[in-house]
């Protein structure tokens, strides 16, 4: 599934390429694409036909484009096109004509928006997990939606609950290290605790955790500020750096809004690494199951915890 790395990469394809443009028309192929828009895809193609993308934000793994109101110019936005990815969603712009019916018989194709200029919006979901809808925004609890590039005063109501991510300017690390140390539970479950801080998920996770020296089934309750803001640390470096190389793609199911996968792969250290020599000490990497997935850890650098 997309983490925050690679759903920040689509948010910063959207800023720069859909950002300005009107929607001219929707294209609904699929309804179970926009399932959680209640009032069917044609409420939802009426609410975004003529209306503007103004700008292109993301809490966690929520983006969205709050969209304006003709005929009221300078009224701020209180309405978005909101998107989430599961675990195929794509976000893809087709820039010319050309691309866009050469992109129309894509067989994933769920959703496609005709933008003024000639081109599209599209959105493709091979295993359909993800969604489209519109949503009303509301205010945060303290008045700030956040996000990298953006400084929203309002966020969509399925989001509000999520917590800011850590490279988020706002964060407060010493509250999120406190949050995690208060779980009664494992840290790397309190690490991909969605209302705790957003945007991790178990790539991420356990990168971070190596990078810490921290087991995954440590008890938060045996974890000091210190070693919890370590932790903090680690997965903070990891996204920056997948960042910079455009996310995680293992197969074409993420792309960024060009179609281009990204790279980070080959940095990974024990993530889908097991038995392979832990970079740092060289002992083999091990995979242990995990709420229906995998941790991956090294047993010398990341001690498991005692009885």
């Amino acid at each position: 599934m997309p983490e925050l790395p690679e759903v920040e990469t689509v948010r910063d394809g959207l800023a720069r390429h859909v950002v300005g443009r009107t929607v001219r028309s929707v294209d609904v192929r699929r309804p179970y694409s926009v399932r959680r828009h209640l009032a069917g895809p044609l409420d939802l193609a009426g609410r975004l036909t003529g209306r503007t993308l103004t700008a292109a934000a993301r809490r966690g793994k929520f983006l969205w484009l709050p969209l304006d109101h003709p005929g009221a110019a300078g009224a701020e936005p209180d309405d978005a096109l909101l998107a989430h990815l599961g675990m195929s969603g794509q976000l893809l712009v087709r820039a010319t004509p050309t691309d866009v019916e050469t992109g129309g018989t894509h067989p994933h194709l769920r959703v496609r928006l005709l933008l003024d200029d000639g081109g599209s919006l599209d959105f493709v979901d091979q295993r359909t997990f993800g969604h489209l809808s519109v949503v009303d925004l509301v205010p945060t609890p303290d008045g700030r939606a956040g996000g990298a590039g953006t400084d929203l005063p309002l966020v969509p109501a399925p989001a509000v609950h999520i917590g800011r991510d850590l490279l988020d300017p706002a964060a407060d690390a010493d509250a999120v290290a406190r949050a995690i140390r208060r779980r009664r539970t494992q840290v790397k479950r309190a690490v991909l605790d969605q209302t705790v801080m957003s945007g991790v998920g178990n790539i991420y996770a356990d990168e971070g955790l190596w990078r810490a020296r921290v087991h995954p089934a440590t008890p938060t309750a045996e974890l000091d500020q210190a070693t919890a803001l370590r932790v903090l640390d680690g997965v903070t470096g990891v996204m920056r750096d997948a960042l910079a190389q455009g996310g995680t793609s293992f197969d074409a199911l993420y792309v960024n809004v060009n179609g281009a996968s990204g790279y980070f792969d080959r940095s990974l250290a024990v993530y889908g690494q097991a038995g392979e020599p832990c970079p740092r000490c060289g002992t083999p990497v091990v995979r242990e199951p995990f709420m229906n997935r995998s941790s991956h850890f090294c047993p010398r650098c990341q001690p498991a915890p005692s009885a």
